[in-house]
């Protein structure tokens, strides 16, 4: 890699490996830590889970774009993908795959020690989601799952063990992203049926995909509603949970299943919002609720 290019191929990769995304996780790994703290967390701790998470994120992104370039290159929506790679080069890839989870396992180590137990079941995890929709229909939520090991991985970050909070965090990160996945997922579907990928649009139909996706945002709800009696949280954050619910029904109402061109707003923009502003609410009400 020439060091006069490497700006841009890191550019290119950071599009590659969309990551704007890591909003998604990002807020729910610091409501876990300052929740696990019960304020604010110690700076060193702080910036050893976000390292942890970003690196984490990105290894597991990079992994995913590698082992799928068979079935990116054949798909429309997602074609640009082996473009990018191509500039970057797959061997400069692999390395910052590498790269990434040698400066994730450090982070782990120089938290705690069940901190760095655990990191070898996380990278299996995040690595093996890519993997899933060549056997199975679930894969949304093995996607959720990886992302919830981020409210868990924070908080034993601060604490050095587990406990019933970041589990109830990581329940309703499943069903959120599960959910929201299932939605993106049906843009793909005729692609899935052609590959013989698997996805819960294929399985039960754009209806029954959206239906589903429904629900799982509801019992969402419920799960962050019962956190308050674990977590010790009041007011404020009851009131941004019952916003979180608007926005879900909002993000619902955009997508139809005889139109799907409203996904990417539903997809990334509500959602966007969604994780930061209940991570700001979570936060405002730790610190004045």
């Amino acid at each position: 890699m020439g060091f006069s290019h490497l700006p841009q191929k890191i550019t290119t990769l950071f599009n590659l490996i969309k990551f704007s995304h890591t909003i998604f996780s990002f807020p729910f790994a610091v409501m876990s830590a300052f929740l696990a703290a019960g304020g604010m967390p110690g700076v060193k701790q702080l910036l050893l889970i976000i390292a942890a998470l970003i690196t984490a994120r990105s290894a597991a992104m990079s992994f995913n774009r590698l082992v799928d370039t068979h079935y990116d290159v054949s798909n429309p929506r997602t074609a640009y993908r082996v473009t990018l790679q191509n500039k970057i080069g797959r061997s400069n890839m692999w390395i910052f795959v590498i790269l990434c989870i040698v400066i994730f396992i450090l982070c782990a180590w120089a938290l705690n020690r069940l901190a760095f137990y655990m990191a070898p079941m996380a990278i299996l995890i995040i690595f093996g989601y890519s993997y899933t929709k060549r056997f199975t229909h679930l894969s949304h939520f093995v996607l959720g799952l990886a992302l919830a090991l981020s409210p868990i991985g924070a908080w034993v970050g601060i604490q050095g063990r587990l406990a019933i909070t970041p589990f109830l965090l990581a329940i309703a990160v499943i069903l959120w992203t599960a959910g929201f996945d299932i939605i993106y997922a049906c843009q793909d579907i005729e692609y899935d049926k052609k590959l013989g990928l698997h996805s819960i649009p294929k399985k039960l139909g754009i209806r029954g995909a959206l239906i589903l996706s429904g629900i799982l945002h509801f019992f969402m709800i419920g799960v962050l509603l019962a956190l308050p009696r674990y977590a010790g949280l009041g007011t404020i954050y009851s009131i941004g949970v019952y916003i979180v619910a608007s926005l879900l029904l909002y993000e619902h109402s955009l997508v139809k299943p005889k139109d799907l061109s409203k996904i990417n707003t539903a997809f990334f923009t509500v959602n966007g919002i969604i994780s930061m502003g209940l991570m700001g609410v979570t936060l405002l009400d730790i610190f004045v609720g």
